[in-house]
């Protein structure tokens, strides 16, 4: 698989782990619509820039391990597959559940700054993000890929999830929008947790040959 290839696999796991509903989703849908659009933009930056040092934390280690543990390699992708299948499982159980987006938030007066960084803590301090990132990259990634490639993927992060959460606090600030998603919310979700379970078990399978 050529380096670009390799990265657009990569970023469409990635939109489609963005899409997906959790904590960072909430954070900025609820910030956008409790105080203002500018707010729910700079709560969309914060996601991208800890989207960004995860891949990078995520990347760098996994490719020193890979160098010293041949094995690691098989197995990571093994158990990376299962924890991707699981979520997928996940998405498609709850994909009726109401989502729930409170009206207000406490310090509704907070500064864009202040939003960045508490967007930027909720990223960083979430386990499940860089467990995705480096189960992608192990599914993803050649076992020795290039430093143009490398270098590329934190960026490439900063893009899908400061993008796609820039377009949720662009929609979540208007009531057309939103209802619309509500309505779908559960084709959305089964969609992405089947699609989410098909690169979980190619993981799996993948392992199982080499």
């Amino acid at each position: 698989m050529t380096d670009f290839m390799s990265i657009l696999a990569i970023m469409a796991a990635m939109l489609i782990g963005a899409i997906s509903p959790g904590p960072s989703f909430l954070l900025v849908a609820r910030t956008s619509l409790s105080q203002s659009r500018p707010h729910g933009l700079a709560a969309a930056l914060g996601m991208g820039v800890g989207g960004m040092v995860l891949a990078t934390l995520a990347v760098v280690g996994l490719q020193a391990l890979f160098m010293q543990v041949g094995w690691l390699y098989i197995g990571f992708k093994i158990g990376g597959g299962a924890y991707l299948v699981y979520l997928g499982f996940c998405l498609w159980r709850g994909a009726k559940e109401p989502l729930a987006a409170a009206t207000e938030m406490a310090g509704g007066n907070r500064s864009l700054f202040r939003t960045f960084l508490l967007s930027l803590a909720t990223q960083l301090s979430n386990p499940k993000t860089v467990i995705f990132y480096s189960s992608v990259f192990a599914a993803l990634l050649p076992a020795q890929p290039s430093l143009t490639l490398i270098l590329a993927l934190p960026f490439v992060l900063f893009l899908i999830e400061g993008g796609w959460y820039s377009a949720v606090a662009l929609a979540f600030s208007t009531a057309k929008p939103r209802a619309a998603y509500l309505s779908f919310k559960a084709w959305i979700d089964r969609a992405a947790g089947a699609v989410m379970a098909s690169l979980g078990l190619r993981l799996i399978f993948g392992g199982v040959k080499v």
